[in-house]
């Protein structure tokens, strides 16, 4: 039996199907309920509703479990967001302490680019070797992620066969009002600004498939940066509005420009409560220009490899604008 925490995500929901799929026994973790883009083969998944910050409800859960995928986590750049080290942290401590005393046979933990640091941006391509070192350009999120690490590295040392990945920012079809797949709703509304920075992207099938093969694998005690390509956010924005037939973004947004909308977008959350749409540490992060590495995963994985960004972003553009057409 197969367990996946985080089941109602979007990378939790991928790989779900992906696993059924190969016709693999899955049980899965949801919190309020079941993911509904999953209806078509909820009766091939043991949903079970559970937190992993409930600590007797996630024992009973374990029972009879031998893999673990933990894809739960909370991603938020909301200053003050206190669900970030409780989840990502305290969350992944409950796992592998758990996965330790059921025996699992492997775990592979769902990390993310953040937690490789970013001090020193824009000097060197970024891989799994890359020290963490404290930085005003790692965000809250990113230091959550690699305390969560941390717990994985601790099981490890304990005797918990387990893999660690970094997923680059993950694109993909599914949950279209958040995460990153709400860029291509933004991108179709023809939002007219794009930064200067640039990041590393991924396909959430690539992300699934090298997740399973590192399971499958004999591989333990390493960890994998999953990242595609390098772009442009302004050559991101420019081709998914290329494929969706929408005006691209011709302003650039300036440190200075972006600095006023959080401001103004701080001052809405304190007197109004409603999420802002841009904080500091996004309009920070958004001006960056990281570049990522993938050699790892290649040479460790023979037959593996990433789809082309273009390739992904057309395919993303043409669901998500069948998606509207389901709505209208």
């Amino acid at each position: 039996m197969i367990l996946v925490t985080g089941g109602t995500g979007l990378l939790g929901g991928h790989l779900i199907r992906s696993l059924v799929e190969a016709g693999k026994p899955v049980r899965a973790l949801y919190r309020s309920a079941p993911a509904a883009r999953l209806r078509d083969i909820q009766h091939k998944i043991e949903w079970v509703k559970a937190d992993i910050l409930d600590v007797c409800a996630l024992e009973d859960v374990m029972e009879g479990i031998e893999q673990v995928y933990h894809c739960a986590g909370v991603v938020s750049f909301v200053p003050g967001n206190n669900d970030l080290r409780k989840v990502n942290v305290e969350g992944t401590a409950n796992v592998v302490n758990l996965a330790l005393d059921a025996g699992v046979k492997k775990l592979v933990h769902v990390s993310s680019v953040a937690a490789l640091g970013r001090a020193k941006v824009g000097e060197t391509v970024i891989n799994e070797s890359s020290e963490w070192q404290s930085s005003k350009n790692n965000s809250k999120y990113s230091v959550s992620k690699f305390d969560g690490e941390m717990e994985v590295w601790r099981g490890i040392a304990e005797g918990l066969p387990a893999v660690i990945v970094n997923p680059s920012i993950i694109l993909g079809t599914g949950q279209w009002d958040e995460g990153s797949s709400a860029l291509f709703k933004n991108v179709y509304k023809e939002f007219p600004y794009y930064t200067s920075g640039v990041n590393g992207f991924v396909d959430v099938r690539d992300v699934v498939k090298a997740m399973m093969m590192l399971m499958d694998s004999p591989i333990t005690e390493e960890r994998f940066v999953l990242n595609a390509e390098n772009w442009s956010y302004k050559q991101l924005f420019t081709t998914m509005a290329e494929a969706m037939g929408r005006k691209p973004p011709v302003k650039e947004a300036t440190p200075f420009m972006t600095g006023m909308v959080w401001r103004v977008e701080k001052i809405k959350h304190l007197f109004g409560g409603k999420s802002p749409l841009i904080t500091k540490e996004t309009a920070h992060t958004a001006q960056l220009k990281v570049y990522y590495a993938n050699d790892k995963i290649l040479e460790s994985l023979p037959g593996f490899s990433f789809r082309p960004l273009a390739t992904t972003i057309a395919e993303t553009s043409k669901a998500y604008v069948e998606y509207l057409s389901t709505k209208q």
